[in-house]
């Protein structure tokens, strides 16, 4: 739905106003508001927008009343109109405003006129003076090393990357429980309900208390006896349990490795054997509402090393342990009393690692991704810079330990003296929707499923959402309609944008509340980040025009990868890329667009992994399934569509089948005998949307598949029925 089907603001009626359902005094008071409105700021501004979203609408006003403002505004605009704008005063409240208010004229020089005026300016700064950039915002952060770097960085012309940090100790873990001039032992660090104790008030932990839990557990995890930087997995739902038991792997100088609890066992086995991981922490059971989900019997079925086994409600298990694994109740009784001693910190270089994380490449097998010692502050330079997250911040973000958002979470908040909101449950109901409220969640990050699911159901009506000062959004294309919706919920706060990997640590696109947000786009670079739009040519187009194509990235990025565990890192992120200016740009992989006002949108993947409800996942693994699940199958090609409209990428099946001759099987069974095997062999939440049969696939001369000819004969088809 567009501007096109809806009349401009000066000619909307308060007939047309009351024709949404709103009773016809109201619809009388709100016309004359709005004719005021009008009146002082013009039928179609951006001005008038904001004026009307923050002192016209309500959560309560039928979403349609919403639409009819903001496009009924924009309707002769034309692209990229902005959602929100900034508030000078605000803008020098947020963090990067008031380091520019201090520091603006000394970085800029006589460039500098204000936060928002300059912002761009900055960000262009942070890429071209590294040393300065991240050592004052390392310095805001309260980032403390045992030993300090030498340098910020040290160029390498055999590493692409540089080395980040050179000759610095530092512990993340430790820094997230540190004191310093602005923390205290009574500041709240977790906030948590779980679900079905909806009317209970909510839990909260504060520094003092998880210190002690996370001291606790890194004294017993050392009576394991494991050799330190062995890896220690965790699969388990992100509750107040789990968030312990990470900052306690990386506290006491080993590696966590990163899996989901949605996994199924030949997923979690593909994991624990990558990263040769010596011992797991997991739980019984999985509750989701009336449901209980298996969890420790699927460890146990992926022959992991030693568990340690936490109960899901009470003391008591499901199913007998095995004889190597030990309960959570055993295993603190090894470290009794110790949770009064402070555990000693192991402090460790920069290009240590802390944490294996998992993201899908285009062979079948998952990329294993280490995160460095330096990666977690990427991560929280990401929040204090894009997300404004500070003290005082109550920060939930529906995730899992087992994507990179669980430790972005993690580092973002206790890094930034943030408190960090737990809901043990699903995000979908009015559960999670009243805990945002009672927690008074300050920043709400979501994914557009998420957001989708709520504006369906409206389970967030009734709830006071007004202590939100923005969302954050990632993890898949997102949809106008529907961001405009979440917006409405708390009174039009920003929605930021970010996009990046779990090889980056964080984002390389995204959003600024010193920046206007456009609804479903990206206004800026990350902030030392640049990027590079490669033309039909494979080289860089002018970095300011607009235009569409593979997006590269520049190769200097704190924290970001230098190496996979099973993988060459330079054959994936560099070879064959251009060099610009003397560097070799860094691949990515996603098609993006510069738009002609300035915003930055994705076009899904450039190669032949796709974006399915978050979870990036290759064709071939699921190519790999469905071949084998009917005789009839003779191939498939699995591609990720975008929907015409926008939003997440539908899952199609392009399948060719032994006999041709024969009338096509009956495709609705053949769908579901894919959903079940993949459900249960890959991922519960992948679904398959559409299956088309085709006589034979589109290949290459040297016989591959080329899936991007499927994509785009699909989404064409897509739009075709759109219209």
């Amino acid at each position: 739905m567009g501007s096109e089907n809806y009349k401009s603001l000066d000619c909307i009626t308060t007939a047309d106003i009351a024709a949404l359902g709103i009773p016809y005094a109201n619809a009388g008071e709100l016309h004359r508001q709005l004719a005021g409105i009008i009146q002082n700021f013009g039928a179609g501004t951006p001005q008038t927008w904001n004026i009307i979203s923050k002192h016209l609408l309500t959560p309560e006003l039928p979403f349609s009343f919403h639409q009819m403002m903001y496009y009924g505004c924009y309707k002769y605009y034309g692209p990229d109109p902005p959602a929100w704008s900034p508030d000078p005063d605000d803008a020098n409240l947020t963090n990067v405003g008031k380091l520019l208010e201090k520091h603006g004229k000394e970085f800029l020089g006589s460039k500098y006129v204000d936060p928002i005026t300059s912002f761009r300016d900055f960000q262009d700064f942070s890429v071209s003076n590294p040393e300065v950039y991240w050592r004052i915002l390392l310095d805001k952060m309260n980032i403390s090393f045992s030993v300090p770097p030498v340098c910020i960085l040290r160029e390498d012309p055999t590493h692409p990357g540089g080395h980040w940090l050179p000759c610095a100790t530092i512990n993340p873990a430790n820094n997230c429980l540190s004191l310093n001039a602005e923390r205290t032992l009574e500041d709240i660090a977790v906030i948590w309900r779980d679900e079905g104790d909806d009317e209970v008030p909510i839990n909260k932990m504060t520094l003092k208390a998880l210190r002690k839990s996370v001291w606790l557990v890194a004294h017993a995890i050392e009576t394991l006896k494991l050799e330190k930087g062995s890896a220690i997995a965790i699969d388990m739902p992100m509750d107040v349990n789990s968030v312990v038991i990470y900052l306690a792997i990386v506290l006491a100088g080993y590696v966590v490795v990163s899996i989901a609890d949605s996994f199924a066992p030949d997923e979690i086995s593909a994991r624990l054997k990558i990263s040769n991981a010596k011992a797991i922490f997991t739980q019984d059971l999985i509750i989701r509402g009336d449901r209980k989900l298996p969890l420790y019997s699927r460890v146990v079925d992926a022959q992991s090393p030693m568990a340690i086994v936490i109960p899901t409600r009470g003391s008591s298990f499901s199913r007998k342990l095995r004889n190597i694994d030990i309960s959570w109740q055993s295993f603190l009784e090894r470290a009794y009393g110790s949770e009064e001693v402070a555990f000693a910190a192991v402090e460790q270089t920069t290009e240590a690692f802390t944490n294996i994380l998992f993201s899908s490449g285009t062979t079948g097998e998952p990329k294993a991704i280490p995160w460095t010692v330096a990666t977690p502050f990427k991560a929280a330079a990401d929040g204090w810079c894009h997300m404004d997250i500070r003290k005082g911040d109550i920060v939930a973000w529906p995730t899992n330990l087992g994507w990179m958002m669980g430790p972005w979470l993690v580092y973002a908040s206790l890094l930034n003296g943030a408190s960090i909101a737990l809901y043990n449950g699903s995000p979908l109901g009015s559960g999670f929707a009243k805990f945002v409220q009672d927690a008074r969640v300050t920043m709400l990050g979501v994914i557009p499923s998420i957001v989708r699911a709520w504006k369906s159901s409206n389970s967030t009506a009734t709830y006071d959402w007004s202590a939100i000062r923005c969302f954050a959004s990632t993890g898949e294309a997102s949809n106008v309609e529907e961001y405009l919706w979440l917006m409405g919920r708390a009174r039009y706060k920003p929605v930021i944008e970010y996009c990046g990997g779990t090889e980056i640590g964080g984002g390389f696109v995204t959003g600024s509340l010193l920046q206007h947000q456009s609804l479903a786009a990206f206004s800026t670079p990350a902030m030392g980040c640049s990027l590079f739009i490669l033309g039909a040519d494979g080289y860089p187009i002018p970095q300011n025009g607009p235009g569409i194509g593979e997006l590269a990235l520049g190769p200097l990025m704190f924290g970001a990868s230098s190496t996979l565990l099973n993988a060459d890192h330079y054959d994936i992120y560099f070879k064959e890329m251009p060099v610009w200016n003397g560097k070799v740009l860094r691949r990515h992989g996603d098609v993006f667009e510069r738009t002609s006002r300035g915003y930055y949108r994705a076009h899904g993947r450039a190669d032949d992994t796709m974006n399915l409800g978050g979870i990036k996942v290759s064709s071939v693994e699921i190519e790999r399934i469905c071949n084998s699940v009917d005789a009839g199958v003779l191939e498939t090609a699995a591609v990720g569509v975008p929907p015409a409209g926008g939003g997440p990428e539908r899952l199609v099946i392009a399948v060719v089948f032994k006999n041709t001759d024969k009338p096509i099987m009956d495709l609705s069974n053949l769908a579901a005998t894919f959903n079940s095997a993949l459900q249960k062999k890959l991922n519960p939440l992948f679904k398959v949307s559409e299956i088309v049969p085709l006589p034979s696939l589109p290949r290459t001369a040297t016989n591959k598949v080329m899936r991007r000819v499927l994509r785009q004969q699909f989404s064409q088809c897509d739009q075709n029925s759109k219209l």
